[in-house]
């Protein structure tokens, strides 16, 4: 990833799933472009592996275990920040689990509870954590998903916690401002590790691109560059926004 600008010199990122895919690669396009990174996954053997990728690309980064369902885990997330760094100016709350595709009506309500807490309450109980810690300026950035539009077979209740993320964007960026900027970004489909049940299997990633006007499937890049900007003073005008980085697919509710 070649980036030659630096508009986050001097902040601080915290990142969450962090150590791969989208995460890892919003956590990497932060860092080229000056910010100091904060990563974190549920294993530490990952999230050594990714601190060591990441500074050997000249990135400033530290990282911590976090499982985002576990309070004291997201509260030594924002505490790494804070000791290492003094202060947050973004947070970028990637975390998600789909630990299913049985349809809603034939779902446990373990897996729904699971479903809810991470996908939508950690995002909430973590900006609890941190929002002592954000400067003014600062940027918070929530991952939802085009099945929040569009709830895919295999993805319908995953679809429905985020499209809750849309919401939650709106109402954080009204409790939040005007010192912080609260927004989404709504990936389409990636070939990653959490979506290769879908991506890896032909007759499906070929619907999926024909759905697209651009005839591609979306690149872990392609989210990075769109999270750099929202986190950046060039978005200075831009909060309770959801921005749809899908390659045309439909995005109405």
């Amino acid at each position: 990833m070649e980036v030659k600008c630096r508009r986050l010199e001097g902040k601080v990122a915290v990142v969450t799933a962090s150590t791969q895919g989208i995460g890892l690669a919003i956590a990497e396009r932060l860092g080229l472009e000056g910010a100091a990174v904060v990563i974190s996954s549920r294993k530490q053997k990952n999230v050594d592996e990714a601190v060591e990728g990441l500074k050997a690309k000249g990135i400033t980064a530290v990282g911590a275990v976090c499982h985002v369902s576990n309070a004291q885990q997201r509260k030594d997330l924002i505490d790494t920040a804070v000791k290492n760094f003094g202060h947050i100016d973004i947070l970028v709350s990637n975390a998600a689990a789909n630990p299913t595709v049985d349809s809603i009506l034939e779902m446990k309500e373990a897996v729904l509870d699971k479903l809810w807490d991470i996908n939508v309450k950690a995002s909430i109980l973590l900006l609890q954590e941190a929002a002592p810690h954000l400067r003014k300026g600062s940027s918070v950035i929530i991952i939802s998903s085009i099945t929040g539009y569009n709830p895919e077979q295999g993805l319908t209740m995953y679809g429905v916690t985020k499209t809750a993320l849309f919401g939650l964007t709106k109402a954080l960026a009204g409790e939040m401002g005007p010192n912080t900027r609260v927004n989404c970004i709504a990936p389409g489909f990636v070939p990653t590790r959490f979506a290769s049940f879908l991506t890896t299997n032909e007759t499906i990633r070929k619907e999926l691109t024909d759905k697209t006007a651009l005839k591609r499937l979306g690149s872990v890049e392609d989210m990075a560059a769109a999270a750099a900007f929202l986190a950046s003073d060039d978005a200075s005008f831009i909060t309770a926004e959801t921005i749809v980085v899908a390659g045309g697919m439909q995005s109405r509710l």
